[in-house]
């Protein structure tokens, strides 16, 4: 035993994969220890945030101390951050549409771009062909640029209790910064939030987890049933390896994912639970596993040894798991790891057809990127969405694929060095 782990550990392929499967358990494990948000919970009014630090307005501008940085770039970055060079280009097609000359246009002149937009622009001028959604565009564009050259310091005001007149309170200078460490409320959304306002990174670890359990559990089924017929069916032969290998070549002939959306759309969207689902999973994904057991006890219940247990009277169910079942434990976890990947992958292509486990209990993979795609994340360039999503279940199938053939050079004489 100790000189096959070795063996096992030597592989290359299986170390590689087996160090990314346990580094997504260990994610998976440790995470939501530091993190103690629900993967459901709506953390934000809004769809789609972007990923990156968020600080709290209202305590960065009443924060009780403010530090003075003579920041060279400073007025470029801020510019450039609310005048893009796409901005830049819509403003030169307004200004032409609306009769400038396209020679007296400079959209590299930042100061004489925004002067010339500032005395021309006007929100209810008609332009031949423009939408509304362009008109809009504009609008807020123009909203934007408002006081954008303007280096006075921004004045803020309180409401006097006894007069209601706004009166100033303090100011905020362009060159005032805040310590992030010394506001109260900073929050770090990695991926971003989902078009529920939902923290990416929290659902995706939660529905790696589920993901991984309906995985493991179609897995266990659907190959202690392969296991199970293929034993029965190869060691006993006869009128019961027919019936089974008509069972099997009936589960053949019906293509298996369309089996599996039939039985999930006839129980309904109220009853599909998440071990539902690998219950049915696992139920129709142990054809292949059958077969392939059977084809190795087939190849051994004619062995010396079986036979030797044969003449000592020991009954079918002590030859089978003791002179059988030790010659094919390799390949039965083997096509463990298999089925599991492959229940992964079912689960993901069910959910993403809406027809996964029901949405207000669980959250998993499959999901994440039904959601995505219904709320169109890949049209509107919201990558955070669903190519985490993507990456991660790559890594897992990667991962099992790579055990799988590292314990496939060890244990197949064929393929060993």
């Amino acid at each position: 035993m100790k000189n096959t782990i070795q063996q096992i550990f030597h592989s290359g392929k299986f170390v590689f994969g087996f160090v990314i499967f346990v580094a997504l358990l260990l994610l998976v494990i440790i995470y939501p220890l530091i993190v103690r948000d629900s993967p459901l919970g709506i953390i934000a009014q809004g769809t789609f945030f972007p990923p990156g630090i968020y600080v709290n307005t209202f305590d960065a501008v009443n924060a009780s101390t403010t530090y003075t940085l003579m920041l060279d770039n400073a007025a470029a970055k801020r510019i450039a951050n609310k005048l893009s060079p796409d901005d830049r280009q819509a403003m030169k097609v307004w200004l032409v549409a609306a009769g400038i000359q396209e020679e007296q246009i400079d959209i590299t002149d930042t100061s004489g771009l925004l002067q010339m937009w500032e005395t021309k622009f006007d929100a209810k001028k008609n332009i031949p062909g423009m939408t509304n959604a362009q008109r809009n565009y504009y609008i807020r564009l123009d909203t934007s640029l408002k006081g954008l050259l303007s280096t006075e310091a921004e004045i803020l005001a309180a409401k006097n209790a006894q007069t209601g007149v706004l009166e100033p309170v303090g100011e905020v200078k362009q060159s005032d910064f805040v310590n992030i460490n010394q506001v109260a409320n900073v929050r770090l959304l990695p991926l971003g939030t989902d078009n529920f306002g939902r923290d990416v990174l929290t659902e995706l670890v939660s529905a790696t987890g589920v993901s991984l359990e309906i995985g493991l559990v179609a897995g266990l089924i659907a190959t202690l049933i392969g296991l199970t017929l293929g034993l029965l069916g190869g060691y006993v032969g006869g009128l019961v390896d027919d019936v089974i290998m008509f069972v099997t070549n009936l589960f053949t002939v019906i293509p298996t994912f369309v089996l599996l959306i039939l039985i999930s759309f006839s129980i309904g969207q109220e009853k599909r639970g998440a071990f539902t689902i690998a219950v049915v999973i696992g139920f129709t994904s142990w054809v292949w596993t059958a077969r392939a057991v059977r084809a190795q006890v087939l190849s051994l219940r004619n062995r010396d040894h079986v036979n030797l247990s044969k003449l000592s009277g020991h009954s079918i169910v002590y030859i089978i798991i003791n002179d059988i079942l030790p010659y094919i434990a390799s390949y039965v976890v083997m096509a463990l790891i298999l089925q599991i990947s492959s229940g992964i992958l079912s689960e993901a292509g069910l959910s993403i057809l809406g027809l996964g486990p029901k949405t207000s209990e669980v959250i998993t993979l499959g999901l994440m990127m039904n959601w995505a795609l219904i709320y169109q994340a890949e049209i509107l360039g919201k990558w955070w969405a669903y190519l985490p999503v993507l990456i991660t279940i790559a890594l897992i199938t990667f991962s099992m694929n790579l055990m799988n053939t590292g314990l496939d050079q060890v244990f197949n004489p064929a393929l060993r060095d």
